[in-house]
């Protein structure tokens, strides 16, 4: 027969198949399993060895069923508690009788005195004690490979927790597993009833101890039924409160959020939260309104282990939720000392911790700011900072609050912040803008940027916390700032006016600001290229008595012009000492010396000047700026007299360290500025 006939007639023969209703084809399987199949014939028509197996089988099933029905489930306790006790490395036992119901649509289970010892190393105190638990399931969820509990019941549990210093905890069983940032995820609980629980808690790291009630009841006469657990201790040695309050378990469900509410006071801080955990048995996913207020945003590392920067007291409010591992407090704000706050914070907790943080000010007071480096506010009624003091002794500009370096090393993160404007200050800040980030222990500071009413300051810091005594590094640079801002106006103007350049680039070991500078090294400059003085401190530079005090009685407001001002200082075990302090006017070119003590912040500098003009009369004696950098005293040498010397020896000592020191603070300046001019006239 030809191929393509055979072909033809298959196709036709499939055709006709795949035509066959499936109920068929069923039909025709059907009658060959009763034809042919020996398993359905004996089935069907058993013989005398089909009954006496499937007799021997019933009498199996039925003889099970009875030796579960009398069974003592009590000789079970013993087996049971030694297995547990192995496989935890603790004691476990059930010391009470045991109670089991198979035979129902919801198995269920009574456990009396159950004792649950504590690990090896905090045996002398049980983690759990209970006096009886009641837990059934429904077969039918548990056969589709599902849990849900109609009830859980505790009678009177006494549970205690411990963690110690260096990170093991007595409820963890087993191995400790790695941390995902998870929440416990439960069954599915229609009824949890706790009766007269007990919980204590005493965590040493934080110092942290809670004597807490727990009860949860499904109905009750006044009202009170759901979830409470209300408990007292102590955090760092100061009080410490937190009530939890949950709604009822009888009308839960798996998508609809059960809401909670919780207080939490301490470490001079109080939280409260109020929201739903939304999905309900699924202890990592829960939103809230979170309010929070204290003294000091730093406290509440001690409740949340979150590295937070000194503050004034702060009061905020936000969104918080939580998504497992993942943090979020967001759209908060408030107010922390006298200056509005606001922004977004993230937190990852799995694994190591890590912080991310939005921050902004519409305005703030520049006060709160010193706060985080060690200073200290006082906030009065109306918002306003009343008194900025330093952390350090009296009269000390430099704050010497102490760095706690081994929070710095707990966690990583980034941090930006904007203040928009900034309340009216000494200073004359207009804005600020702060960035910052922390990884493995070292903390970088960029930018560091103040805007002025005129001019501005820049920088970056690094503090390496890797260490138990921290180095640090720091490199600020002003442009344009102007001195009017700083020496105060008289008579109506002010005495000296100009534009102030500088940099300062400082390194050293150091647990707080005061210390770091005690012991720095580096340079500080300042560079004034042009400016005006009142003629008559021009004059009193060098103590001209014919024309300097004359026009200063007199109340004379002609101006000198300041043809260049130059202060550097090299810095060496936290002493300041001049390399070049020249300050050059139409009438006098005055020399300074000496040195500023950064440890115990005190000035010792002497001014020498001549005059460039002849006068008739004059006392030339240098001037002397002594004490404290907070209060120095100014005053004259008297038991010196120094003679005239002339303009080119003292042009000739400086004109060498001020070329060097235009190209450090800011290249292009000795071309363009009257200090160029002075350097090119002494050549």
């Amino acid at each position: 027969m030809p191929n393509d006939l055979k072909n033809r007639l298959n196709w036709h023969g499939f055709q006709q198949h795949a035509l066959v209703p499936a109920g068929a084809r069923a039909a025709q399987w059907r009658d060959w399993i009763k034809a042919n199949d020996p398993v359905y014939r004996s089935f069907r028509r058993p013989g005398r060895t089909e009954k006496i197996v499937g007799g021997v089988a019933l009498l199996l099933v039925a003889a099970v069923v009875i030796f579960l029905l009398l069974f003592d489930w009590n000789m079970l306790r013993g087996p049971i508690g030694r297995w547990a006790s192995a496989k935890y490395e603790r004691d476990i036992a059930l010391q009470g009788d045991l109670d089991v119901k198979l035979f129902s649509w919801t198995p269920s289970v009574v456990v009396r005195d159950l004792k649950v010892g504590g690990p090896v190393w905090a045996k002398e105190k049980d983690t759990a004690d209970v006096d009886r638990i009641e837990a059934s399931v429904r077969l039918r969820k548990l056969l589709a490979g599902q849990i849900e509990m109609p009830l859980l019941s505790f009678t009177r549990p006494e549970v205690v927790l411990i963690a110690t210093k260096d990170g093991k905890n007595s409820w963890t069983f087993g191995k400790p597993k790695p941390d995902t940032g998870e929440g416990m995820k439960l069954p599915v609980i229609q009824q949890l009833i706790i009766t007269g629980g007990h919980i204590v808690l005493d965590e040493q790291k934080r110092g942290l101890t809670l004597d807490a009630s727990v009860n949860a009841r499904e109905t009750a006469n006044d009202g009170d039924a759901g979830f409470v657990l209300d408990g007292k201790g102590s955090l760092n040695r100061s009080p410490l409160t937190l009530r939890i309050e949950g709604g009822p378990f009888i009308n839960i469900r798996r998508n609809r959020p059960y809401h909670f509410s919780a207080n939490l006071s301490g470490a001079r801080s109080r939280l409260v939260a109020d929201g739903s955990i939304t999905r309900p048995f699924d202890l990592g996913q829960f939103q809230s309104t979170l309010s929070l207020q204290g003294q000091d945003l730093n406290d509440l590392y001690m409740l949340t282990g979150i590295t937070l920067p000194n503050t004034p007291p702060y009061r905020l409010s936000g969104a918080l939720k939580r998504d497992d591992s993942t943090w979020t407090f967001n759209d908060f704000s408030g107010r922390v000392g006298a200056s509005d706050l606001s922004g977004d914070v993230k937190v990852e907790a799995k694994g190591r911790l890590r912080v991310d943080a939005q921050l902004a000010s519409r305005n703030l007071d520049i006060n709160d700011l010193t706060a985080i480096l060690g200073a200290k506010t006082q906030t009065n009624a109306a918002g306003t900072n009343t008194t900025t003091v330093s952390s350090g002794a009296p009269g000390k500009l430099l704050p010497d609050a102490t760095l706690q370096v081994d929070r710095l090393r707990s966690m990583d993160g980034t941090l930006t912040y904007r203040a928009a404007t900034v309340k009216a200050n000494d200073l004359d800040i207009r804005a600020v803008n702060l960035g910052a980030k922390l990884e493995a222990g070292v903390l970088d500071l960029d930018p560091v940027s103040f805007t002025f009413n005129r001019g501005e300051l820049n920088g970056t810091a690094k503090i390496n916390a890797t260490r138990d005594m921290p180095y640090s590094a720091i490199d600020f640079r002003l442009a344009g700032y102007p001195l009017e801002s700083i020496i105060p106006v008289t008579n109506g103007s002010p005495p000296i006016t100009g534009r102030a350049l500088g940099r300062v680039k400082l390194e050293g070991s150091g647990n707080s600001i005061h210390r770091f500078a005690a012991g720095s090294k580096g340079s500080m400059s300042l560079v004034v290229p042009h400016g005006e003085m009142r003629a008559a401190f021009a004059e009193l530079l060098g103590i001209n008595a014919s024309a300097g005090l004359l026009k200063l009685l007199s109340g004379d407001q002609s101006k000198s012009d300041i043809r260049c001002a130059v202060a550097d200082f090299n810095v060496s075990n936290g002493v300041a000492r001049a390399q070049t302090f020249v300050i050059d006017t139409d009438v006098v070119l005055a020399k300074g010396s000496g040195s500023i003590n950064l440890g115990d912040e005190t000035l010792n500098l002497k001014i020498d000047g001549e005059s460039k003009k002849p006068r008739l009369l004059r006392l030339w004696t240098p001037i002397l700026l002594r004490g404290p950098l907070t209060k120095p005293s100014i005053g004259v040498d008297t038991a010196s007299l120094v003679g005239q010397g002339g303009l080119t020896a003292i042009l000739g000592a400086v004109v060498a360290p001020v070329a060097a020191l235009f190209a450090f603070v800011d290249p292009g300046l000795a071309k363009d500025a009257d200090c160029g001019a002075l350097i090119q006239h002494a050549g």
